[in-house]
Order: structure tokens, then C-alpha cells, then sequence
């Protein structure tokens, strides 16, 4: 044992510190071995920061530089709708959530990326999404200076079905953007929720009533809270999360969702 520690202690040292040095090396010969590839159509990267990516083509085609919505929903704003305050879409149906930050519409190539990322072998698009999310989108959610970042949950038997969770990806990319905490057990789905595609916000509603709750060991009171999901669509879901997390003492909720639906105005 002696000798085993004068070894460690000689030779531990120098070999870690030539470790360290020849990273550079070790990264290049990776990348020859293995050229960086888009995450989402696998056309080879002139070059790699690392991680997940997205050429330059895809993410022309998915990100909108500009994005002019409404504040709190992320929504199409009617006429002369300012983007700030609540849209039409917002007071009507009351959402208790208070801003939302989205990379882009849900159509096109990201949507197409989006269903991908559901299912089990999604994991790199999910990573590459939330990568590009927090390159075009890091500044609206650092303004929103949050203190916790909280995905939206998703029930166990949906999560052995799809063999994947992209909120929680998405999540801890957010998290470890804005170096915040992660916290994907703080909030719970009571029930499993049924599929709520095709269904208006009525229905939507109905189903996700009472739906959430924050779990037992966290307290949030007086906290931000940057709840982060993959789509918006009618809203209901982010806003019954919402109403958990406020009725729990967070001050704010704000969402951060990859595509945004264009909704239905009388759904």
C-alpha cells in the first residue's frame, strides 16, 4: 500500500498534467476520426465547438431572427397588438404564467426536428435544439434573471413509451447556459394527462386541472422560476404549471419553449 501511494504521489502528477496538455491534440484527432456532423440532416460541420450542433443550413431554417410576438404567450399578435403586455389570446383565457421566450413557430423544419427529439434515439436533437436555443435566444433569458430552472414533467408510463424526456434536456441545457440550478424532480404530474392533441383549450383545461404539484423538499417562495418545455400550443399546460409553482410562493414564472403553435383564436 505504501508503495502503491509513492507511486501515486511520483509519477500521479506529471501524467495528469501531460493529460491535461495534450487535450488539444487528443480533440483533433478525434474530429478527423469522427468529422462533426448536424444533429438534425447529418451533413458534415466545417467545424466543431463541441456537443451537439446544427449547420448553418438547418439553422437558417429554423430559427427566426426576429422573433415580434406577444410577451407573455409568445403568440401572433393581432392587428396593432403591441408585443408587450397580454395579447387578445392572453386575457382571454387568463394564463398565469408571465412571459414566454420561444426560438421559433412550430412548423417547418422544426417541427419536423421536434417530433424526432419525442421518441428514443432523439437525445442529439434535443441537445443541438437547446444548444441553438440559448445561442439565439440567451439574452431574453438572461434578462429574465431566474433563480431555478424547472422542466415541465412528464408521467412515467409517457417516458417508458417514448424512451426519452426532451424537457429535461432541454432543461438542464438551459440550466447550465445561465450556470442555474436544475431542478427536473421539483414539479409533479399528478395523474398521467391523456393525449391532448387535436383538443382546444376548453378541453385542454379540463384535463390538466389539478394536474400539477410541487413536491415535497423544495422551497420556492419568492423565486424565479424559468419552467421550460418543448412546444407551446394552447398554453394550458404551462399555465396550470404555473399556477402550481406561484400557489408554492414563486414570484414569477417565465417559459422557454423551443416552437410555438400558432393558435386557434376560437378555440
Amino acid at each position: 500500500m505504501r508503495w502503491i501511494v509513492g507511486w501515486a504521489e511520483r509519477f500521479g502528477r506529471p501524467l495528469g498534467g501531460l493529460w491535461r496538455r495534450t487535450e488539444p491534440l487528443r480533440a483533433d484527432v478525434l474530429r478527423l476520426l469522427y468529422p462533426p456532423r448536424c444533429a438534425l440532416c447529418d451533413a458534415d460541420l466545417a467545424t466543431s465547438a463541441g456537443g451537439a450542433e446544427v449547420c448553418d443550413g438547418c439553422e437558417t431554417a429554423i430559427a427566426t431572427p426576429n422573433w415580434v410576438a406577444c410577451d407573455r404567450c409568445a403568440g401572433p399578435l393581432q392587428g396593432s397588438e403591441s408585443p408587450v403586455g397580454s395579447c387578445f389570446y392572453c386575457r382571454r383565457w387568463g394564463l398565469d404564467f408571465d412571459t414566454t421566450v420561444a426560438l421559433a413557430a412550430y412548423r417547418g423544419r422544426l417541427r419536423e426536428a421536434v417530433l424526432r427529439m419525442k421518441w428514443k434515439g432523439g437525445e442529439p436533437i434535443a441537445e443541438a435544439l437547446g444548444q441553438l436555443f440559448c445561442a439565439r435566444r440567451g439574452d431574453s433569458i438572461r434578462a429574465l434573471r431566474p433563480d431555478v430552472v424547472v422542466p415541465v414533467p412528464m408521467h412515467w408510463s409517457r417516458r417508458w413509451v417514448r424512451g426519452t424526456n426532451s424537457p429535461d434536456i432541454l432543461a438542464a441545457k438551459v440550466a447550465s447556459f445561465l450556470h442555474l440550478p436544475c431542478r427536473s424532480r421539483l414539479l409533479k404530474l399528478t395523474r398521467n394527462i391523456p393525449a391532448q392533441k387535436g383538443l382546444g383549450m376548453r378541453e385542454r383545461r379540463r384535463n390538466l386541472d389539478g394536474a400539477f404539484r410541487v413536491a415535497k423538499g423544495y422551497d420556492i417562495r419568492d423565486a424565479r422560476v424559468l419552467l421550460v418545455d418543448d412546444v407551446l400550443t394552447t398554453g394550458a399546460t404551462c399555465h396550470f404549471a404555473a399556477k402550481s409553482l406561484k400557489t408554492a410562493g414563486a414570484v414569477s414564472v417565465a417559459v422557454a419553449v423551443l416552437a410555438r403553435t400558432i393558435p386557434e383564436w376560437g378555440g
